[in-house]
């Protein structure tokens, strides 16, 4: 089956600062949004579609659009936690497919370090008054970390996997974020001890969070934000930047039920629809850019998405493969990552930027001759009620 030229990435940009006081996440998606038309050759009026998921402005998608000064003709404010921005993409595909529109435009910002938010560390439903949800379970005080290190202990449980195959994952993301400039200066301003390559000894030296999971395994809290536009196939032809091509899309949901297994992540049902949409298998995959806001993350999505069986995880990331100079593929997280990047919260645009940057040749840890690229986000709590969406980018 050809792979579809349906919709392209043609704009990228990060916002470069991880503390960033006095910077609303307004002007953050404003200053991205502008740099992105830029990157793509476009101009503000070419917009015809806006995707964002309203948390910044009272009244969500007409906020922003008020505020870019947009009369889209799309507005699409899905929001799903961290792989909000992975599903919005593949809601984009499919619009600009259909001829709804043109040019599409996506856009995150968020202060999450300078509003000191302690992410993580409260119960997983927040206040409020009682719900199904809360009313069930506020009362039990499981936090969001402690809900991740559960995952972590039965998968090391169930598949006898190690707290030193978990650490290779730690490895290779830092080992990327020292080559990444943005990176080296997210972990200073955050005040990191020890900015430097780490080895499997230092994650597990580190300082214990949630048991199992250990310091140098949790994401960082940062500020941060970015911009993605997305051009239909006629639109991407005139732009700036060669076309990098969304050839698959995959969405799913999972929540607690009994009999469930939580070491399964939604993405075990989306990737058989990515995949099987772009024509192309794990193995041939160059850049994995997966949402790492812990360590398990990781590990269940390289499952759940089939480059290595369910349980098998810990040996395939155990050889210390990762990193983006192995010939061995895929390279992980190649910006650095939520452990050593960046996380303001919600990191699923940080995925589809660096890996359209691999796609272009234009990462710090570039992969050589890289024509395939994977962002998944999973959103919400792994183990728990969570959405992972798969979009599968293609070099022209």
């Amino acid at each position: 089956m050809p792979q579809r030229r349906d919709a392209a990435i043609v704009g990228i940009h990060e916002y470069p600062l991880r503390v960033a006081p006095g910077v609303s996440s307004l002007q953050m998606k404003a200053v991205s949004a502008a740099k992105a038309l830029e990157d793509a050759g476009l101009k503000w009026s070419d917009v015809d579609a806006l995707y964002d998921t309203g948390g910044d402005q009272n009244i969500g998608g007409l906020g922003i659009a008020e505020y870019f000064g947009f009369k889209p003709r799309v507005i699409d404010t899905t929001y799903v936690g961290g792989s909000s921005f992975e599903f919005q993409a593949n809601h984009a595909l499919t619009m600009l497919a259909a001829g709804k529109c043109n040019v599409a435009l996506i856009t995150y910002g968020s202060t999450a370090h300078s509003d000191r938010r302690a992410i993580g560390t409260a119960g997983a439903t927040g206040v409020g008054p009682a719900t199904f949800i809360n009313n069930m379970e506020d009362p039990w005080g499981l936090t969001l970390i402690g809900n991740y290190a559960m995952v972590k202990s039965r998968h090391m449980f169930q598949y006898g996997t190690t707290n030193e195959q978990f650490a290779h994952i730690s490895v290779a993301t830092r080992h990327h974020a020292m080559r990444n400039p943005e990176a080296v200066r997210a972990m200073t301003d955050l005040e990191f001890v020890g900015v430097r390559d780490v080895t499997v000894s230092d994650v597990l030296e580190s300082r214990l969070i949630a048991h199992p999971l250990r310091l140098l395994e949790c994401c960082m809290v940062s500020d941060g934000g970015g911009a993605v536009v997305i051009a239909s196939a006629a639109a991407a032809r005139h732009c700036r930047k060669t076309p990098v091509w969304i050839i698959g899309a995959g969405e799913a949901t999972k929540y607690r039920e009994n009999g469930g297994d939580i070491t399964v992540s939604a993405g075990a049902q989306a990737a058989p629809v990515a995949f099987g949409e772009a024509g192309v298998t794990p193995a041939e995959i160059d850049v994995l850019m997966a949402y790492d806001s812990f360590s398990i993350t990781v590990m269940c999505l390289i499952e759940d998405l089939g480059f290595c069986k369910k349980g098998e995880g810990g040996s395939f990331v155990g050889d210390g493969h990762l990193v983006f100079d192995d010939p061995r593929k895929p390279a992980l997280n190649t910006d650095g990552g939520g452990l050593s990047s960046n996380h303001p919260g919600q990191r699923g645009i940080f995925l589809l930027l660096e890996a359209t940057r691999q796609l272009r040749g234009e990462s710090t840890s570039q992969v050589q001759n890289a024509k395939l690229a994977v962002a998944v986000g999973n959103g919400g709590q792994l183990g728990s009620r969570h959405a992972t969406a798969i979009t599968i980018l293609a070099a022209d």
